[in-house]
């Protein structure tokens, strides 16, 4: 099994959509057998779905996902597991052992256009945080 977690130094990146990096773990008898750090050559949203299915991943923890994406996932048959923080290896660890504190339900939407957020200070939990860029500086959260 591949698992895939949107990374940034060492964490759970908490913004699935923008994610720079992902950090891809292969899973067999109930251990890491090894794990590699993979640019997403500027992919985003529902378009990670693809380049995911590219690298033959099966499951995905992350922290913050929209709506779009999560369809995108969905219809790739990749698993999701959101509305996870931390250390990224810890969250796997955390997998394996059947521990992994997530959100099944978690959707967050960061955009203009999209149905009111329920994500990070609003009525989820701190898991799903808004990375503050240029383009989300002014909105509310």
């Amino acid at each position: 099994m591949r698992v895939a977690v949107p990374f940034d130094h060492g964490k759970i990146y908490g913004h699935f959509g923008r994610t720079a990096q992902f950090k891809l773990y292969d899973l067999t008898d109930g251990r890491i057998v090894s794990s590699a750090i993979v640019d997403t050559m500027g992919n985003g949203h529902g378009a990670l779905a693809g380049f995911l299915k590219a690298y033959a991943v099966d499951a995905i923890i992350c922290g913050g996902i929209g709506a779009g994406a999560r369809l995108a996932l969905e219809e790739a048959g990749l698993r999701l597991y959101p509305g996870a923080a931390g250390r990224a290896d810890d969250a796997v660890r955390a997998f394996l052992a059947g521990a992994l504190q997530y959100q099944p339900d978690l959707i967050c939407s960061h955009h203009k256009d999209a149905p009111p957020r329920v994500c990070g200070s609003h009525t989820c939990s701190a898991a799903c945080y808004h990375e503050k860029t240029e383009e989300t500086r002014n909105e509310p959260n």
